[in-house]
């Protein structure tokens, strides 16, 4: 089972996943590590966290797609790792992102869409999120922003935050926020967590120490009560970190 550790007073407490952990699945277009239960892999111990209820790294090969598809109430995050993420919609949005690129997808009354890697030639990575709304039935909308690695250099981007709340980021119908970082070797963040907020930390790549704990590529690791997270990179390193308020009763 995971990893717990409680470290010095006001640093948030740990829950490690390691790499080997995450289920990992094959369709042959598309790999993927299913953070959580989704689809016909259940997993009762990782069910989510708060209102994130979705994590998959996904891996598309070249040229492939994944077709028109429906869903309704989720925030649909879309978050491109590597290579050229290209969509569609039944709304009629279109596009390309790149890495660093960033889509949320606003699925209340429902609409259709596709992920296709837009290259022939190189492989697509993608880390698709779902958040549940606090609000149900709200009209579907599609939002996109393009980033670069300077923009997430050596600090927390929020690349998603609670709609009409100031500052960077795409907004979601939640009390949710997901950064990204590019942490150059011996670089050191902060982030505190909220009370009655929990977060998700996963190690897209490099290596990590984070109160304590050493994450490697493809760890994980949850906070499920508030405090002070401190991570340094022994490597340059990539990460993702969801903050998210843990109680259902954000729904109404």
């Amino acid at each position: 089972m995971n990893n717990e550790t409680r470290q010095d007073t006001g640093l948030a407490r740990l829950q490690v996943r390691r790499n080997h952990e995450i289920f990992k699945g094959d369709a042959g277009i598309i790999r993927a590590a299913l953070h959580f239960s989704f689809a016909g892999h259940i997993d009762p111990d990782n069910n989510g966290i708060g209102m994130l209820e979705v994590l998959n790294h996904d891996t598309l090969t070249p040229g492939s797609i994944w077709p028109m598809h429906h869903h309704r109430d989720i925030e649909a995050v879309s978050y491109v790792v590597r290579g050229e993420f290209e969509h569609a919609d039944s709304l009629g949005n279109g596009g390309v992102l790149s890495a660093g690129g960033v889509q949320v997808m606003s699925l209340g009354r429902g609409a259709e869409h596709s992920e296709r890697n837009h290259s022939t030639e190189r492989e697509l990575e993608l880390v698709q999120m779902w958040i549940v709304p606090r609000r149900f039935g709200i009209e579907p909308s599609v939002q996109q922003r393009q980033h670069t690695e300077d923009d997430r250099r050596n600090r927390l981007l929020r690349i998603v935050k609670p709609a009409n709340e100031p500052g960077e980021g795409l907004q979601v119908e939640q009390d949710a926020s997901v950064y990204v970082s590019h942490l150059e070797d011996g670089s050191t963040l902060t982030h505190a967590v909220p009370d009655g907020h929990g977060a998700y930390l996963y190690a897209l790549q490099g290596r990590l120490d984070v109160n304590g704990e050493r994450l490697a590529s493809g760890d994980a690791a949850y906070v499920w009560s508030g405090g002070h997270m401190e991570l340094t990179a022994t490597v340059p390193s990539e990460l993702l970190l969801i903050d998210t308020v843990l109680w259902r009763t954000a729904l109404r």
